[in-house]
């Protein structure tokens, strides 16, 4: 069911303001800013920061995103990027001369560098899924895998227009022919119920500050347990074993933390990060992620039948997620109009040849009108 009314009194957005572009900021949550300022406040006392302070904080925290994920806290790393997270897969599974890693055209650089350098290191080759007609990626990447298959790493949504990619599907003909699946949620954790016992993948991460409402600078990963005996990015001194006796701290340790903590970022318990994240996830699961789907939903529908009335070619529903959708016009964009609608206060995102719409639980109806409003004039 969609969450019921309008949570834009739970976000300080100013009344003039008709923000469609949760996919590059989410704005913040009023409960996520008291978090950071109580943060701050505790700063100018650092003697009241104790030892369990740059644990316990960052394992609630470990705890809230795998419960938004349905899955387990110990398969869990706290990332600052997604380029992290792709550089702890890409350095954690075998590719090598005559395998491919397969990505999708115009997949985000974040996920498409890290395994170019593996490739070039190791050897293989990066197979590009082209893309396909009203969006249908799904039948593509599967007819792309093969037994030459090492690894397919793709989004949930592509970033640009919100077409969807069944992981599901991708996933078990991944398996199958004994490659790896590897996901960047970053457009969809928190907008999209995502369920990782069925959709099994090796590694997914996303970033925190879009769909799931946190700062920016910290971000997710889950592997699979057979992965979290790997090669961490860094070696810190917190991801030890015994690393919470600060007496001892010199006695070093070649053991780690138990499950996926060695491959966490260093300084990982940020301390005004960490609680900022955390009371965004708590909102998140608050709500209920098929809720927030289901109400972004009716939005993205709004935005879909005015998008075709006005003969502009929309992203359908069966091809995209709920929450995002791409809009073209037949004779392509006017530049600069991204510009031109900021200058109303209408805040959306241009990529490529695709406005991108990409509302939250602020908005309703009377965003999408007064969005059409302005790009009707915009347009003509």
């Amino acid at each position: 069911m969609p969450i019921n009314g309008s949570q834009r009194d739970l976000f300080d957005i100013p009344d003039d303001v008709t923000y469609l572009n949760a996919s590059y900021l989410t704005p913040q949550l009023r409960s996520r800013r008291a978090a950071g300022v109580r943060a701050l406040d505790q700063a100018d006392a650092p003697w009241t920061i104790m030892t369990d302070d740059f644990f316990s904080p960052v394992e609630r925290l470990r705890a809230l995103f795998a419960e938004l994920i349905d899955a387990d806290t110990e398969g869990v790393a706290i990332i600052p990027s997604v380029s992290y997270g792709a550089g702890i897969a890409a350095g954690n599974l075998t590719i090598g001369p005559g395998r491919t890693v397969i990505v999708v055209e115009d997949q985000f650089p974040s996920n498409i560098y890290p395994w170019r350098a593996v490739v070039d290191a190791g050897g293989g080759e990066i197979l590009t899924v082209p893309r396909p007609s009203e969006g249908a990626w799904t039948s593509s990447v599967l007819e792309a895998v093969d037994d030459r298959t090492a690894v397919v790493t793709v989004p949930n949504c592509h970033w640009t227009d919100g077409s969807l990619l069944d992981l599901e599907e991708v996933g078990k003909t991944a398996r199958a022919v004994g490659a790896a699946l590897v996901v960047d949620a970053s457009q969809s954790l928190g907008a999209r119920p995502f369920d990782t016992a069925t959709i099994e993948p090796d590694f997914v991460y996303a970033v925190g500050y879009k769909w799931l409402l946190g700062p920016f600078g910290l971000g997710y990963l889950w592997m699979a347990q057979k992965h979290r005996h790997g090669k961490p990015l860094e070696q810190g001194w917190i991801v030890r074993k015994g690393s919470d006796d600060f007496t001892r701290l010199v006695d070093y340790q070649d053991d780690y933390a138990e499950g996926a903590r060695r491959f966490d970022v260093g300084e990982r318990s940020s301390f005004q990060l960490v609680p900022m994240a955390a009371a965004a996830l708590e909102q998140l699961l608050d709500w209920g992620i098929g809720e927030v789907a289901a109400t972004l939903e009716g939005v993205t529908g709004a935005v879909e039948l005015g998008a075709t009335d006005r003969g502009l070619r929309a992203m359908p529903r069966e091809a995209r997620v709920a929450h995002m959708i791409g809009l073209r016009a037949p004779n392509g964009l006017p530049p600069g109009l991204g510009a031109t609608l900021a200058d109303q206060q209408v805040f959306v995102s241009v990529r490529g040849d695709s406005i991108r719409v990409s509302p939250h639980v602020y908005n309703d109806e009377s965003d999408v009108d007064r969005l059409f409003a302005v790009l009707d004039g915009a347009l003509s």
